[in-house]
């Protein structure tokens, strides 16, 4: 696990928006979509894209096609813009989560230790305000961290793509 966590913060720091993510967005987003998505750090938006190309390919293995869980896939840390964390804020929360095991959580008074364990959650209500999402997309955001839900094959597809990235 250590080793992936390197790997996480070498791509954090090292991430690009290129052309192709450009027109993969474009694909999947209206343009009110892309402003929200836009401002997401370069790290979380590339990492974002990931999970959505992730995504494809496991619909693809399921023999599925949903668009909707790609547009998810891209907008699933959109509650990750209530207060931003750069690559070192992120790995020291990562790194005192793993070492409290999980009391950090405690400290959530703290806006940026808020952001990173409950971005799930302020993510649904951002794009619940918007209103143009059925429940089903506000489900799939809300619970893309949820480990007690069992049996949900576009919640598996998206939590195991997200992990992956």
């Amino acid at each position: 696990m250590s080793l992936y966590r390197i790997k996480q913060f070498y791509w954090s720091i090292t991430s690009k928006i290129e052309l192709e993510d450009r027109k993969f967005i474009d694909k999947y987003l209206n343009n009110d979509e892309k402003k929200l998505f836009n401002k997401l750090s370069v790290y979380e938006q590339k990492h974002c894209i990931n999970t959505a190309r992730d995504v494809i390919k496991a619909c693809k293995d399921a023999g599925i096609i949903n668009e909707m869980l790609i547009k998810a896939a891209l907008l699933h840390d959109i509650g990750k813009t209530c207060k931003k964390l750069n690559p070192i804020e992120k790995s020291l929360i990562v790194i005192l989560d793993s070492i409290s095991k999980g009391k950090l959580k405690k400290f959530s008074n703290i806006k940026k230790i808020d952001v990173y364990y409950n971005h799930a959650y302020k993510g649904y209500n951002i794009l619940k305000d918007i209103g143009n999402y059925d429940d089903r997309f506000l489900y799939l955001i809300k619970n893309h961290h949820n480990n007690t839900i069992k049996e949900d094959k576009e919640l598996d597809i998206l939590k195991k793509c997200d992990s992956k990235n």
